[in-house]
């Protein structure tokens, strides 16, 4: 134990260890109780007890991929696809900002029937409607020219996650029509342009090994991020991966703790799918190092309709609707929810 007591002081205090020792605390749950105490510590020392809410409008669920791991592939032809008109959009940010939201995240599937016009008028219609609001993107993969755009027109926050950051991985979960190197080469793009940025991975997802989070952690480090966005992997009946396996909720806790002494500055969400593997999934997930949540401002009828993978919690203290139930669970753990805009903090307060 002293062993591993050394290495979460070394990592805590450096931000770095060297990979051998960083894949021994991957692959081992000996010092996860002293990565959870250090990295709440941490966490604390940057945000203090503060949890930001993020309120999800999940807008499309058309794409034109193909990733061997989504339940809404453009292949799963079981699925009920639907799309938000810009009204409804706004519909839904206009009771987020009553409910005290002040981020949007705007997240699809790669619809080509939202052109950059399409994205930039919804844009500026919410910048304009909500000028102390911070406007997040989830809509993946784009040329430069397309971010330049979104963010002229009003978007300041980009979630992609990367998924994995070794080609041979990537090739195992991406149809041949795409490619690693462009997926960072739209992350780079985004950070130059100028938008917080988000990063991230599916913890246990098919193939996945410890080599591999190694290489994720790397390419963050090279990357930097504002934010960074990892949940277990949740497998789709209808996905070429539908006898794989979920991953593990005690790995993604680990790798939480882990990437919050790595990047103590990070916006790091407890995510719905560790709400949907355990039934206290975020609350274990703020304790971990998470000082984020999204709860849901879709509209209810469209909400089961967005499943990147099964089981997926859609009502009930998940919705943006039970924020008193939400506030009551993130107090059970010792925080409290603020209405802030919650911008990144690169230094301690």
């Amino acid at each position: 134990m002293n062993e591993y007591k050394q290495l979460v002081t070394t990592l805590r205090e450096t931000q770095d260890l060297p990979s051998e020792a960083l894949r021994s605390l991957l692959e081992t749950d000996a010092a996860d109780a002293l990565l959870r105490e250090a990295a709440e510590e941490v966490r604390r020392q940057y945000y203090g007890d503060a949890v930001y809410l993020r309120g999800l409008i999940e807008f499309t669920n058309y794409c034109k991929n193909d990733c061997y791991y989504c339940g809404i592939r453009h292949g799963n032809r079981e699925a009920t696809r639907y799309r938000l008109s810009q009204e409804e959009i706004l519909s839904c940010c206009r009771e987020g900002y009553a409910l005290g939201f002040r981020t949007f995240v705007l997240q699809g599937g790669e619809d080509p029937y939202y052109t950059d016009e399409k994205i930039c008028s919804i844009v500026s219609a919410i910048r304009t409607a909500y000028p102390d609001c911070a406007i997040t993107l989830s809509i993946g993969e784009k040329p430069r020219a397309s971010y330049q755009a979104y963010f002229d027109a009003g978007a300041n926050r980009y979630l992609l996650r990367h998924e994995t950051a070794t080609e041979a991985h990537y090739r195992k979960l991406h149809p041949d029509n795409m490619s690693l190197s462009n997926r960072k080469r739209c992350l780079f793009d985004l950070k130059e342009i100028g938008y917080q940025v988000g990063a991230g991975i599916m913890v246990g997802s098919p193939y996945q090994t410890t080599e591999h989070l190694l290489a994720d952690l790397r390419f963050l480090q090279e990357l930097s991020p504002d934010m960074i966005g990892i949940g277990p992997y949740l497998t789709h009946a209808e996905t070429p991966f539908c006898d794989q396996p979920n991953g593990s909720l005690a790995l993604t806790l680990r790798l939480l703790s882990i990437l919050r002494l790595m990047f103590p500055y990070v916006l790091l969400p407890a995510t719905t799918a560790l709400g949907t593997i355990h039934p206290q999934g975020r609350e274990l997930g703020l304790r971990a190092g998470a000082n984020v949540v999204m709860p849901n401002l879709s509209p209810v009828g469209v909400r089961e309709l967005y499943q990147l993978y099964e089981n997926k919690i859609c009502t009930g203290e998940e919705a943006a609707q039970c924020r008193g139930c939400l506030e009551r669970r993130v107090l059970s753990v010792g925080y409290h929810v603020v209405t802030d805009i919650g911008n990144v903090r690169r230094e301690k307060p």
